[in-house]
């Protein structure tokens, strides 16, 4: 199976400045990504960005980039454009990995990009893994799936869903069969759906929620969910992310 790998990433960050330049053991965290995005069974991996700089950062360590709009109001809509540029058809598959996830798992790109070809009748696939922590179920940051019973989402929330009607205990896996699940950031397309997708109305649901993925839904369109056992690495929004992804790349803490 073919599919490509498109890493969306611009310079402007409030949390973090200049945050895919950020140096991990010895280059761009960008970069970074995309050589852990290398070792999936992508036919190719590429960086869009709004920067030139960027461009130049990924092309000095042998990683292909190119340069997109600075106007997109989305990654998803920077990827569309990606997806002209490079000429993809329409049939292809598009896995989005985000620029500050430099500790991604190769297995999990090829597994979601797997499942999407597998189901026609879904315009997306995205991971998720089981919750067995009460605090991270509560937790609005930590984002929520339930899913129908041939795996597709049902809805997407900050909220914990399903919720328990009796309450939930400090071990939330002795509570809820099947367990919630938490959403991974990750995500395949049909490019012909990606290149639809900013010219879809925003949803009222994706505005409360602020989650993009709720857009997909409102639309009648499906989303197939790869449930994974394995934790995600962590991602890099703050300082202290970053400084915890540096010690897990230099081998000085378990990832």
């Amino acid at each position: 199976m073919k599919f490509t790998v498109l890493i969306p990433a611009r310079l402007a960050s409030t949390r973090l400045p200049r945050k895919p330049l950020a140096d991990i053991g010895g280059a761009p965290m960008v970069v970074r990504v995309a050589q852990r995005a290398m070792q999936s069974g992508a036919q190719r991996v590429v960086v869009a960005t709004d920067n030139r700089e960027i461009v130049c950062a990924c092309e000095a360590h042998g990683v292909a980039a190119l340069l997109t709009r600075d106007d997109h109001p989305t990654g998803s809509d920077r990827l569309a454009e990606a997806c002209t540029l490079l000429g993809l058809s329409d049939r292809d598959i598009v896995v989005n990995v985000q620029g500050d996830e430099p500790l991604v798992d190769p297995g999990l790109i090829d597994a979601c990009a797997e499942l999407l070809a597998m189901h026609p009748d879904c315009v997306m696939s995205t991971p998720a893994h089981p919750i067995d922590d009460a605090a991270e179920l509560l937790n609005p940051n930590v984002v929520k799936v339930v899913c129908d019973a041939a795996g597709r989402a049902l809805y997407f929330s900050r909220a914990p869903i399903p919720w328990w009607r009796d309450g939930y205990a400090p071990a939330v896996d002795t509570v809820s069969t099947p367990p919630p699940l938490r959403h991974i950031g990750l995500y395949a397309y049909q490019v012909e759906f990606l290149k639809r997708f900013p010219r879809l109305s925003v949803s009222p649901l994706e505005k409360v929620e602020s989650l993009e993925q709720l857009r997909v839904l409102w639309h009648g369109q499906r989303i197939a969910v790869h449930i994974t056992h394995t934790r995600p690495g962590p991602g890099v929004d703050t300082l202290e992310d970053l400084d915890r992804v540096r010690a897990v790349w230099a081998g000085a803490v378990p990832p």
